[in-house]
């Protein structure tokens, strides 16, 4: 279980790690990095909080587990520092909100809840086959983490909803949701219980690659070996639940793919860069995504592999004309069960 949030842990680390090894901003020294991080921590503008480019990876860097981009949020907010459009950011807002009444479905409480998320329709597809079939469902604005704000900063979006959203599984009698995003997990496996927000009695989430795994083991007579080479595109939030990603490699060994050791994969990875024009940087999206995939080609994988749609969305295309397919990793999955996901 990761550590709750404590700023004065950050008193603690001399090494700095959480800025020094940020592959997007840079230092002329560690004592320039201390100094930027003393100012954050009094509550201080910092230029931090405008490089920020909110890929998340400093939570995973830092050795005491504080969350320092909790902290990184909460002042961009603060400071409005990452200075995306307001129309943009009103209308993403407004967009994303749970409904004001709650329309309950028939559900059974002692069987697992798959959460197809806010953005169900974009990934209907691939929650199709013998994976998902016999699963019972929730989806839409009512159960959707709202995660994404911490790319916005905009962390009070999250808090403001997220007592909503868990009345929702309440009211709705779930106990056990498979996620089927980092960000959906990674709202009940982190960020409530580092920001002190009581999740739902008996309630537990269980991340979608858990479930893959479980139900391919208890299929594995079904399985055919892919004998396939991927190069994973890790999500922002599975920073905040690194655990998650010997999941995925339990998944790919199971199915017959190998994860190619590259340069930027596990904790070195790189974000899909979907946001960075938001931000104002699109320069650097563009040099970001050229240097994650040309490391992709460099190691011989034949397809780019995703946890998260919008990362697919980003890379996507760019991945295609160098000549690399993409897959979800649950498509993955269906293939190796013989299944067709044209």
């Amino acid at each position: 279980m990761r550590k709750i949030f404590d700023e004065s842990n950050c008193d603690k680390c001399e090494n700095v790690d959480c800025l020094t090894r940020c592959q997007w901003m840079e230092f002329s020294d560690v004592e320039e990095a201390r100094v930027e991080k003393t100012k954050m921590i009094n509550g201080e503008e910092s230029r931090v909080l405008s490089d920020c480019v909110t890929c998340f990876a400093c939570d995973e860097y830092c050795p005491y587990e504080s969350h320092p981009f909790d902290l990184i949020t909460e002042l961009q907010e603060k400071y409005n520092s990452l200075n995306i459009n307001p129309g943009i950011l009103e209308s993403t807002i407004a967009r994303f909100a749970p409904h004001d009444q709650l329309r309950l479905k028939e559900i059974d409480p002692d069987k697992p809840v798959l959460n197809k998320c806010g953005l169900g329709k974009l990934n209907a597809k691939h929650m199709e086959g013998q994976l998902f079939e016999n699963l019972q469902y929730v989806s839409g604005l009512d159960f959707f983490c709202n995660l994404m704000y911490h790319h916005y900063g905009r962390d009070s979006i999250i808090k403001e909803r997220a007592p909503i959203i868990l009345e929702n599984i309440k009211a709705q009698g779930i106990k056990e949701m498979i996620c089927y995003h980092d960000e959906c997990y990674g709202f009940y496996a982190s960020f409530c219980p580092r920001n002190n927000i009581d999740l739902p009695p008996g309630f537990k989430a269980v991340h979608i690659y858990e479930y893959l795994y479980k139900y391919l083991k208890e299929h594995e007579s079904d399985v055919k070996k892919l004998g396939m080479k991927i190069a994973y595109q890790r999500s922002c939030s599975n920073r905040f639940i690194p655990e998650v990603d010997e999941w995925a490699d339990k998944v790919c060994n199971l199915i017959g793919v190998e994860r190619v050791e590259r340069e930027y994969d596990r904790e070195n990875a790189l974000c899909c860069g979907g946001l960075f024009a938001t931000l104002g940087k699109k320069a650097l999206g563009r040099k970001t995504q050229n240097d994650n995939i040309n490391d992709m080609i460099e190691h011989n994988a034949e397809a780019c592999v995703y946890n998260c749609p919008m990362c697919m969305e980003s890379l996507g295309s760019k991945v295609g004309r160098k000549g690399l397919k993409n897959y979800i990793l649950s498509d993955l999955c269906r293939l190796a069960l013989g299944e067709s996901i044209e």
